[in-house]
């Protein structure tokens, strides 16, 4: 990928925005770490207010707002839009690199983004298999030995894209004593050196090994047809949205579990709403929603077999600081007029 890079001159200030006041460790730990640094400004600036504000900044991490091509054409000094993580579906590429913007993310495996995510991801696995909502409603009820739950022993598990997190879920997933099936557009693009794996061994340096068996786009009906435990890791893009629909919910096993850690357009509302109501959807794990934030009161919640989390799958210490750190040494680099490091470009 092009290097870019900046110099905006020692006597100027270069100004980081952050787009909406969610996620507000985010911009703490960043204004935090750049705090020695007096020429680098990170502001919080609510959604309805940056369109107006956006022209006086030079870097814009986006988190969770649609910046389109009207909100972009108005970044008149902006030389890079960054995502706090990995997920740019707001973000306009084209009209950015019209603009002459450079875009990018971080890289998921450096932050433990990755790694926070996986760990969710069996959160919500363990909280379905042993029916969480129903065991507090048997302590507010004075019972014990109830509910009845399952182990994940045993048990297949999908990981719907193999990519940064499906790797760490894996990982992750092996003491646990499951099979692991998982589909990947190209499954030569993961063969890494141990070295990069976060202190995971990987048996002959491969994340190849991981997997018991591997398959492509084509057979992901086939495989959720033998899974227990679907998990949906996939980058949400034309492509994939709406993956798991009607059709493929219907090839699954009666009473499997699906859980979404990724993007909640991933997953066709109306389906999974039917599919809880039939009850062929033995329960749902999601950290991401069609809307969010999520609406409290959405059918989908009345079911005892949902658990819902409010988008938190990233938000750790660990991962926090790691990429607040990402920002302020690009920030600085950027300022300084070297070439910008530690992130992946996409344009």
């Amino acid at each position: 990928m092009d290097e870019i890079t900046g110099g905006n001159g020692k006597n100027k200030i270069t100004r980081i925005l952050f787009c909406g006041l969610n996620y507000p460790a985010s911009h703490s730990y960043t204004r935090e770490y750049l705090q020695k640094h007096p020429f680098i400004q990170v502001d919080a600036v609510p959604f309805d207010d940056v369109p107006n504000s956006i022209a006086k900044y030079h870097v814009c991490v986006v988190k969770t707002m649609k910046l389109d091509s009207n909100i972009i054409s108005r970044a008149t000094q902006m030389n890079l839009i960054m995502q706090y993580g990995v997920g740019l579906e707001g973000v306009d590429i084209d009209a950015a690199t019209r603009n002459g913007i450079k875009v990018a993310r971080i890289p998921s495996d450096i932050t433990g983004n990755a790694a926070s995510c996986a760990e969710l991801s069996i959160y919500l696995i363990l909280g379905l298999l042993r029916k969480q909502n129903e065991m507090q409603i048997a302590v507010k009820q004075r019972k014990l030995g109830e509910p009845l739950g399952e182990t994940l022993l045993g048990k297949t598990v999908f990981i719907l894209g193999f990519g940064n997190i499906g790797i760490d879920l894996a990982r992750r997933l092996r003491p646990f004593g499951v099979k692991i099936i998982a589909t990947k557009r190209s499954w030569a693009s993961h063969s890494q050196d141990p070295s990069q794996s976060n202190g995971a061994s990987v048996q002959n340096g491969s994340t190849h090994d991981l997997v018991d068996e591997k398959g492509s786009q084509e057979d992901i009906q086939e495989f959720a047809s033998r899974a227990d435990i679907v998990v949906c890791c996939l980058i949400l893009n034309s492509e994939t949205a709406g993956t798991v629909n009607k059709s493929f919910i219907s090839s699954m096993r009666k009473g499997a579990l699906l859980v979404n850690i990724a993007r909640g357009g991933l997953l066709d509302y109306e389906a999974v709403l039917y599919n809880l109501e039939s009850g062929h959807l033995g329960g749902l794990g999601i950290d991401v929603a069609w809307t969010e934030p999520f609406d409290p009161n959405d059918p989908i919640l009345k079911f005892k077999n949902v658990l819902i989390t409010p988008h938190i799958g990233g938000v750790t210490e660990h991962s926090f600081r790691s990429m607040s750190k990402v920002v302020g040494d690009v920030a600085l680099q950027l300022h300084a007029g070297s070439p910008l490091t530690g992130i992946e470009f996409v344009n």
